[in-house]
């Protein structure tokens, strides 16, 4: 079904404006006693016409719209679990150096500066 984009209100104000220079042509010509003429029987039926046609459209409009149906997805099958892995045996730690704690440190240093200490003294005194 193809998309309607004009409306019809442009064509029923030009429809009018024809209608009305037709009724004051018949008048001017005429006078007002004369009946219609064919061209405003015409001009008046495309104004019923176009009136009750904008009249359905506005009736269509106010109705609910179909809205497209949901797609409901298949579901997946569930992924088949992978095979566990075999256990790495546990790597060997490098051999160790004995590296001193701080608190290994700490007390060297106290041990060294009482050395120095000591060692000062002796000297002076001889």
């Amino acid at each position: 079904m193809p998309i309607r984009i004009a409306s019809l209100a442009r064509q029923l104000q030009k429809n009018g404006q024809r209608l009305h220079l037709a009724m004051a042509s018949r008048a001017f010509s005429h006078g007002t006693d004369q009946s219609e003429s064919e061209q405003e029987k015409t001009l008046r039926e495309e104004r019923r016409a176009l009136k009750a046609a904008q009249a359905d459209r506005q009736a269509k409009a106010k109705l609910p719209k179909a809205k497209p149906v949901k797609v409901v997805k298949e579901a997946k099958p569930p992924k088949a679990p992978k095979a566990p892995k075999a256990a790495k045996p546990p790597k060997e730690k490098a051999a160790k150096t004995n590296k001193p704690s701080r608190a290994d440190k700490q007390t060297k240093k106290a041990e060294n500066l009482e050395a120095a200490k000591k060692a000062d003294r002796k000297s002076a005194k001889t």
